[in-house]
């Protein structure tokens, strides 16, 4: 197990642990943050435990073409019940989804250190979120990384039914427009896999990040 120093480093994805552990301890400055999701790394630990950089051996990916859209979720977009935006309220966001309850969680991983450190990097322009709204309400979205041509999803949360589908089907269809190569979605998920997302080997997925 490799344990971070003060340097800007991360060691070769060979090296993960067979979990999908790559390292440990370091921070979470917006240039080291940057360094992990351009080589394929995230944070993911609960709040109690040191920082823990992964790099799984397989990962959650969705390929633009795979979108899968149901005839109910047709439905809901017709009727143009929610309003969309892109990142008008990036803080709103990423607290909603440490709000969220997850299934089978008793808290969450989304600390008061990791909101600032992504709201930093939002600041910077490369932490980006989308909002659904009903009625002026904030009742759904996501947040994650924009490498530029990958992006990396971090969190959803829904207040109402089918609003993080709504989230994740926009920024789908406006990243598929922009050219990106795919939408990075970490690990598997019942409800990713509903959306279309498949898992791809790590070296694969490595390699689409470097092309």
């Amino acid at each position: 197990m490799y344990f971070l120093t003060p340097e800007l480093y991360f060691p070769p994805a060979s090296e993960a642990s067979p979990e999908g552990i790559i390292a440990v301890g370091g921070d979470l400055s917006p240039e080291r943050l940057l360094l992990a999701y351009q080589n394929g790394i995230f944070p993911w630990y609960d709040a109690d435990e040191p920082k823990l950089w992964w790099c799984p051996n397989e990962r959650m990916v969705l390929f633009f073409e795979n979108l899968r859209i149901t005839k109910s979720m047709r439905k809901i977009l017709l009727k143009k019940e929610f309003q969309v935006t892109f990142n008008t309220n990036f803080k709103a966001v990423i607290t909603n989804c440490q709000k969220s309850p997850r299934k089978d969680q008793n808290g969450t991983w989304i600390s008061d250190e990791i909101i600032a450190a992504y709201c930093k990097l939002n600041e910077l322009g490369y932490a980006k979120s989308v909002e659904v709204w009903q009625n002026n309400e904030l009742v759904g979205g996501l947040y994650g990384i924009d490498l530029g041509d990958v992006f990396c999803g971090e969190s959803m949360f829904s207040k109402v039914p089918n609003a993080s589908k709504v989230a994740f089907i926009h920024l789908a269809k406006q990243l598929e427009l922009a050219n990106y190569k795919l939408l990075d979605c970490q690990v598997h998920n019942n409800h990713l896999e509903s959306l279309g997302c498949i898992e791809i080997e790590r070296e694969e997925f490595l390699a689409i990040l470097k092309s």
